[in-house]
């Protein structure tokens, strides 16, 4: 047997042979997806298919990445492009910029630049205060862009109001943006989409060069993605879509059902393959799933199995209140963890949406439990990760007005609205970007003195570092903290979330750090702001970590844990309130808690409460339906009476050295104070082996060993045997060659050090 066969069913070898031709990879949940994926490609590649000729196409960061690596290690030495939709049509853009409007330097908007622009729009045509929201115009144009629909092409329909609004937005929306040399999103696909329906010598380039195309996750596709794939498998049909009607779970993102279940009348030699061995699961969990899908009408069977033993029963947990759910689900946890059963990290608990995830924070942090919360906003959405990102966009593109307003007074340089706004109307009048305008700020006849010197120091700001823009980009980001004063602002806080913030910012500078070691590309700027604007919902989250993980069921997908709960199985809940008399979305939510079941491995517990706190009502429940669709008579049930809180901190006791267990990936909603309050307090003492230095000490050093050059981080305080004391205010390199800019005093005394070979000392 070939090699690349080695270990694979039947069903897994069939779909890895297969060569040329279409081809639909029916997997379901824990049937070795990603083997067979990773192993076809590889076998491809062993047939003679070059490396560069090979697409795959995924949904998230992370399972491009595990893609990547399976491969590499199946055939060292090649490459191919294996990533998310979104980051293939970026690099598309960046070839292919002119032909869609833009500049290879443009410039990716997340949801919250987007609303930014799109509030400017509609304030521009006295829309705001119209009767829809901003939020309901913007949901409108992403619709219109994930069905290819352009601003040219969108017409009003009758008897719906909000399309005749979005008529007038679109456009000028999409004006607004090019000005900007912006894209949204949505445009990353829409752009692509059109460039390859509008360019047939395009198309057929792009078939001819990536004439086997492999789209993992393929039930989550929207009509946008479904067309790109399409036109590149024209010329050479070798189109290999892997995915499970049963998990397809972004209908609310504009995710199309009907193409992985018509597949078949787009393709009509098309080879089916269905995987329906089950390596995850024990067979009691994987009967539960199977009974509650089968209720499904919009799917296509498949007969689940698994090998593996029958497993405990699946628990159907009643309980008194909300508070004495997350007490029970945390009681049961720390017991499992102190009898050395388990470890932290076996265990992850699920809940329909964020906010039901305060109470079982609460209940593991009384019992030492060490946890992380994913899905909540990720550490390139907290605010001061922004605001550096935003000076750095808008040094790789001047013309990025939503970067410019972000950064404009941040931190607090004077500049107020009013500035602001004549500003913009200078700068419309006249069809400038705002940059462009604040250079002519001496002109603006609007703005008195003082106002246009601040304008005109920033703009001073801005040239500077533009004139940085092809540094290493930990270089970059250390001259725009200590070139704006936004570190300093920090540094001189002794608030406690100012210093988390500072704690961030210097975080920042290690992923700069660690994106200039791996990366050597042509345009290192626009490649690491491509790179943190796509960052995926579950990239942070660390399954190495010995943390009980908390996430949402859409979160979980693709994920896998030895014990699970899921909480708050209610109507209202799960299914969530909005799927009422919806029958398609109903069928959504049974897909949703079918994905949270087939994550457990070897436990799964089912958990719903008499009443329930939610979103400021307390109020009786009602259990979800869904639970009248599982085998109960193969299940345990249980009636938990309400749970005494006393809290146990030994159930954890960590690692000998390791610190505080709390980790949070920030949740959204979290009451920062409240969780403040139950976080044990910060030692008085100094550690052991730490000790002040003198003043004598501090002007008088003695000898020491040469610190390694790559201990010296930005914002360190150095000494310079002649120049005195100064500050690290940009790092680039690493080892030997690592160089440091100084400042001794002010911004005109910056000198720049090869460190290795200089004499500068860290001040500790």
């Amino acid at each position: 047997m070939h090699p690349l066969l080695d270990g694979l069913n039947p069903a897994q070898r069939e779909a890895v042979q297969h060569i040329e031709g279409p081809l639909l990879i029916l997997a379901g949940p824990g049937s070795g997806k990603t083997r067979v994926v990773t192993h076809r490609i590889a076998y491809l590649m062993d047939q003679g298919v070059q490396g560069h000729q090979i697409l795959a196409l995924t949904f998230t960061n992370k399972a491009a990445e595990e893609m990547r690596v399976r491969v590499a290690q199946l055939v060292p030495g090649q490459e191919i492009w294996v990533g998310t939709y979104h980051r293939f049509c970026a690099r598309l853009l960046r070839k292919y910029a002119s032909m869609a409007g833009i500049r290879e330097n443009y410039t990716i908007y997340d949801a919250d630049d987007s609303a930014r622009a799109l509030r400017h729009v509609l304030a521009r045509l006295g829309l705001l205060d119209s009767h829809f929201t901003p939020e309901a115009v913007a949901a409108a144009i992403s619709w219109a862009k994930n069905r290819l629909i352009g601003p040219d092409e969108y017409t009003p329909r009758v008897g719906h109001p909000l399309s005749a609004i979005v008529c007038r937005v679109y456009p000028a929306y999409q004006a607004h943006l090019a000005q900007s040399n912006a894209a949204d999103f949505d445009d990353l696909l829409l752009h692509v989409g059109r460039l390859l329906r509008s360019n047939p010598e395009l198309r057929q380039a792009l078939d001819e060069r990536y004439r086997f195309v492999l789209v993992d996750e393929y039930q989550d596709t929207n009509l946008a993605q479904y067309a790109i794939a399409r036109a590149l498998s024209i010329d050479y049909p070798n189109l290999a879509v892997t995915g499970d009607p049963d998990q397809s779970i972004y209908g609310w993102r504009g995710a199309d059902l009907n193409n992985i279940l018509e597949f078949e009348k787009d393709y009509p030699s098309v080879k089916i393959v269905r995987l329906e061995q089950n390596y995850r699961s024990t067979k009691r969990i994987l009967r539960v799933a199977s009974h509650l899908i089968a209720h499904n009408v919009r799917r296509k069977p498949k007969d689940l199995h698994t090998e593996n033993a029958e497993g405990a029963p699946v628990r159907l947990v009643r309980y008194a209140t909300h508070k004495d759910e997350a007490q029970g689900i945390a009681a049961r946890i720390a017991e499992e963890v102190r009898a050395g059963r388990r470890r932290p990290r076996d265990f992850a608990v699920f809940y329909r949406v964020n906010a039901l995830s305060r109470t079982i924070e609460i209940a593991l942090r009384e019992r030492g439990v060490p946890y992380q919360v994913v899905h909540g906003v990720e550490f390139f959405q907290r605010k001061e990760i922004k605001d550096v990102l935003a000076y750095l966009r808008l040094v790789n593109n001047p013309r990025d007005d939503v970067a410019l307003l972000r950064v404009l007074n941040e931190p607090p340089r004077g500049i107020g609205k009013t500035t602001v706004d004549r500003l913009a109307d200078y700068a419309a009048a006249r069809g400038l970007t705002l940059l462009e305008a604040a250079r002519q700020c001496h002109d603006i006849a609007a703005l008195g003195a003082r106002a246009a010197n601040r304008l005109s120091a920033f703009v001073a700001l801005c040239d500077r570092l533009i004139a940085a823009s092809g540094a290493p980009i930990e270089k970059i980001v250390g001259m725009v903290l200590s070139e704006s004063g936004y570190r300093a602002q920090f540094e001189q806080s002794e608030h406690e979330e100012d210093q988390q913030r500072l704690a961030n910012i210097e975080e920042l500078l290690t992923v700069a750090r660690e994106f200039d070691e791996r990366n050597h590309g042509p345009r290192p700027l626009e490649e690491f702001l491509e790179e943190t604007s796509l960052t995926g919902d579950t990239d942070d989250w660390q399954r190495e970590t010995d943390r009980v993980t908390l996430m949402t069921l859409h979160a979980s997908k693709g994920l896998e844990f030895p014990a699970v709960f899921l909480m708050a199985v209610e109507q209202g809940l799960l299914p969530h309130e909005r799927s009422r008399n919806n029958p398609a979305q109903t069928e959504e939510e049974r897909r949703l808690m079918f994905v949270g079941i087939t994550r457990a491995q070897e436990e799964l517990q089912l958990s719903y409460a008499a009443y329930r706190d939610f979103r400021g009502q307390k109020s009786p429940t009602i259990p979800s339906y869904f639970l009248m669709e599982l085998p109960l008579a193969d299940m345990e049930r249980h009636e938990q009476q309400p749970i005494q809180r006393e809290p146990v901190d030994s159930a954890y006791q960590g690692e000998p050295g390791q610190e505080e267990p709390v980790f949070r990936v920030e949740p959204s909603h979290a009451d920062e104070e409240h969780a403040r309050g139950m976080l044990p307090a910060a030692p008085a003492a100094k550690p052991a082996g730490i000790r002040l230095m003198t003043a004598a000490e501090l002007l008088h050093p003695g000898p020491s060993a040469p610190p390694s050059p790559d201990d010296f981080y930005q914002g360190m305080l150095v000494r310079h045997p002649e120049k005195g004391l100064g500050t690290v205010v940009a790092l680039e390199g690493q080892g030997p060659s690592r160089e440091a800019t100084v400042e001794f005093g002010s911004p005109a005394q910056r000198l720049q050090f090869v460190i290795a070979q200089s004499p500068l000392r860290p001040v500790r």
